[in-house]
């Protein structure tokens, strides 16, 4: 899978956010590929939409999984994006939502009829883990070579380390074929080698090298001088 070409947005979809009005082919060069910006600015919009190209359940999880769970409305995102360059679309994979996550889980432990056994995600329940252990017990044991993967900003669930251990298991197996689309804020899974990143903002989405990525630049300026930016939080009413 190399790429996805804007096809047509549904009514009502957010022309307001420069990113979806500017978007016309988001290309997959590489293995990774890391969606940056701002709360609001349309990253996991265009996840959704990347997911309903390939046809994975509204809520996340396995790519043959679709119809298995209530669906999530998304009637304006629905043949938005169109996969482009490639002869087939990919046969597994996985599209990690935090916010439906619980469902996912729950489903996966229900043991179900149609329920992925809990052998393939470790052989323990997600729901007897934290929320950081059943993400990564999730992705040790279901990212692989071949596979297809949409996280939707994973690190929300993960400690430093968690997202070290995730970044770990992203690398190897991006290594082995794997294609992986991550919209983070994370500075540790922006670093992912081999990688091509696009920062979302005010003027649209563009490429961004790793040192200037805001989330990366503010972090970095914050590490070298916490107490100026805690003066100028706490002297600002609005907290802005």
């Amino acid at each position: 899978m190399l790429g996805f070409e804007r096809e047509k947005w549904g009514e009502g979809f957010p022309f307001d956010l420069p990113a979806m009005a500017t978007i016309e082919r988001l290309r997959l060069e590489r293995p990774v590929t890391l969606l940056a910006g701002d709360n609001g600015s349309g990253k996991s919009t265009i996840l959704e939409a990347i997911a309903a190209a390939i046809g994975f359940a509204d809520q996340g999880g396995e790519l043959d999984r679709l119809g298995e769970l209530p669906a999530v409305p998304r009637s304006v995102l629905k043949g938005s994006l169109v996969p482009v360059l490639s002869d087939t679309k990919p046969r597994n994979g996985y599209y990690l939502r935090a916010e439906s996550f619980f469902n996912v889980a729950a489903f996966i432990d229900s043991g179900a009829r149609f329920a992925p056994d809990l052998s393939l995600y470790g052989d323990i329940p997600l729901h007897e883990q934290s929320h950081g252990e059943s993400f990564l017990a999730l992705a040790s044991n279901r990212f692989g070579a071949e596979g297809f993967y949409l996280l939707d900003e994973p690190e929300a669930a993960l400690s430093v380390s968690g997202a070290l251990a995730l970044l770990a298991i992203v690398i190897r197996a991006a290594e082995s074929g794997a294609q992986f689309v991550i919209a983070t804020h994370s500075p540790i899974l922006l670093a992912a080698p081999e990688s091509t990143i696009y920062e979302l903002d005010e003027d649209g989405i563009n490429r961004a090298a790793y040192e200037d990525v805001e989330a990366v630049q503010i972090t970095r300026a914050f590490f070298a001088a916490p107490e100026r930016y805690l003066r100028a939080i706490m002297s600002d009413p609005e907290g802005e």
